[in-house]
C-alpha cells in the first residue's frame, strides 16, 4: 500500500511541474492533492495545523503569481490591459496550436495582437508589450517553481 500511496503522491507533484509550462494544467490542485492523498492513505493528524496554515498562504500566492508576473511584464514593456489579456488567452491556446513552441509564442502573439487591435497601439510598441509577456511568462514560470518546491519540502518536513 505504501508502493500505490507514494506513486501516487510523487505522480502529482510531478503532474503539478508540468503545470508550470502547460497552464492548463492547475499545478496548485495536483499538489494539494499529493497532500491529500498522503492524508487519505497515512494520516492527517501527521499534518500539522501550521502545515495547512502556511500551504494555503501559498495556493494564494501561486495562483496570484501569474497575474502578476503577466501583468507586471506587459505593464513594464509599455502594455495595457489588452496586452495582459491577449497574453493571457495566447498563453492558454498557444500549446494547442503550436506545440511546444506555442508555450512562448502563443502569450506574444496573443499581446501583439491584443494590443494592435483593442488599443491600436502600433507595430514597434505591439512588439515591445509581445516580448514583455513573454518576459512575464517566463518570470512567472520560475516563481511557481521556487514556491512549488518550497510547499513539497515543508511537506516533507512536516511528516
Amino acid at each position: 500500500m505504501d508502493i500505490i500511496a507514494w506513486t501516487l503522491i510523487i505522480a502529482l507533484f510531478i503532474i503539478a511541474f508540468i503545470g508550470l509550462v502547460y497552464p492548463i494544467i492547475p499545478s496548485v490542485l495536483f499538489l494539494l492533492g499529493g497532500f491529500i492523498v498522503y492524508g487519505l492513505f497515512y494520516s492527517f493528524t501527521e499534518l500539522p495545523w501550521w502545515f495547512w496554515v502556511i500551504e494555503l498562504l501559498f495556493v494564494a500566492l501561486l495562483f496570484a503569481a501569474d497575474t502578476i508576473s503577466n501583468l507586471i511584464g506587459v505593464k513594464k514593456f509599455g502594455g495595457s490591459k489588452a496586452g495582459m489579456w491577449g497574453s493571457t488567452i495566447g498563453l492558454l491556446i498557444g500549446p494547442f496550436v503550436i506545440p511546444f513552441a506555442g508555450i512562448i509564442a502563443g502569450p506574444f502573439i496573443g499581446a501583439i495582437i491584443g494590443e494592435l487591435i483593442v488599443t491600436r497601439s502600433n507595430l514597434k510598441q505591439a512588439i515591445k508589450v509581445g516580448v514583455g509577456s513573454v518576459v512575464g511568462f517566463l518570470t512567472s514560470v520560475v516563481t511557481k517553481g521556487i514556491i512549488q518546491v518550497v510547499m513539497i519540502v515543508l511537506f516533507f518536513i512536516a511528516i
